[in-house]
């Protein structure tokens, strides 16, 4: 099954709700980052989140999302937009941490004290920027806490990541459920206890389940109206020019250390893992060009 999402109005039009599979997507930016199993696990779950919160986005609106905790992992960064186009990093690829009673600790990998930080730029000014403190450090609980208290939508994530026997990302996936204004407690509680009752999500996704389908088992029903299908990819815009201007706003000093102690200067993005190289009449120019 290609990775791809689809947003949706449940039928009762309480709620609006997306689903994902994200598979390819995980597996490649994974493999990019060489991380260990407990780190694909953490990466793969916060690339899924960040694709559905993506999908609340319209026209050329990004967001970025980092938690940074207090485990090995250090800093998770993911960047994601309104077409599905979505990258992402982990500080320290490798936890080192072993799993507990047969699942990956990903609590752990994060650790417990720490903060979810948002960025959202909506074409605005100024990019909106709030921060939460990490709930579970499981990921889908401290997304759905950023949702439920700083954009005060009550909603409900479900991530989940599982490798095969070789320890590659067998399958991953996810949805996101959040309430509309006019929908009642009544209805509220019903579709929490039904969330509350389904297969773990990584189950859904060995079964086959589609996105409609995973979101069919939600509502009990698949005439909800499907109000978009993206697909999904890794994406990473950064090129030659991108980077030297990364490396102009290290100021003159900074460039000039840089320029003494390699030649070339060689710069990897923190996304792609892409090399570029900057020979010493390169850099001389941007020293030049730089404050």
């Amino acid at each position: 099954m290609e990775d791809h999402l689809i947003r949706v109005v449940s039928p009762d039009g309480l709620f609006r709700a997306a689903a994902a599979v994200s598979t390819q997507l995980v597996r490649t930016v994974c493999e990019k980052q060489q991380t260990d199993l407990t780190a694909t696990v953490a990466l793969g779950r916060l690339l899924t989140g960040g694709a559905l919160l993506g999908s609340l986005l319209k026209g050329k609106q990004r967001l970025a999302l980092v938690m940074e905790g207090n485990g090995p992992l250090g800093k998770i960064s993911v960047e994601a937009d309104a077409d599905g186009r979505v990258r992402g990093s982990v500080r320290n690829p490798t936890a080192g941490l072993p799993p507990i009673g047969g699942r990956f600790n990903v609590a752990g990998a994060v650790g417990r004290a720490g903060f979810l930080h948002v960025r959202k730029d909506l074409g605005l000014k100024e990019a909106y920027q709030s921060m939460v403190q990490l709930q579970t450090s499981e990921v889908a609980e401290d997304l759905a806490w950023y949702l439920t208290s700083s954009e005060q939508v009550p909603s409900s994530l479900g991530l989940g990541v599982e490798l095969d026997a070789e320890g590659r990302v067998g399958v991953a996936g996810g949805f996101l459920v959040q309430t509309l204004p006019h929908a009642d407690s009544e209805s509220i509680e019903l579709l929490s206890q039904r969330i509350k009752g389904l297969p773990p999500t990584t189950t859904m996704l060995k079964r086959g389940l589609t996105p409609k389908e995973i979101l069919a088992e939600i509502f009990v029903s698949a005439e909800f109206n499907v109000q978009q299908q993206t697909p999904l990819l890794f994406y990473c815009p950064c090129d030659q020019q991108q980077i030297e201007q990364m490396l102009i706003g290290l100021g003159r000093q900074e460039l000039a250390s840089l320029a003494e102690e390699q030649n070339p200067v060689e710069v990897v993005c923190e996304y792609c893992r892409h090399h570029y190289h900057f020979s010493r009449e390169v850099m001389n120019k941007l020293i030049e060009t730089a404050k």
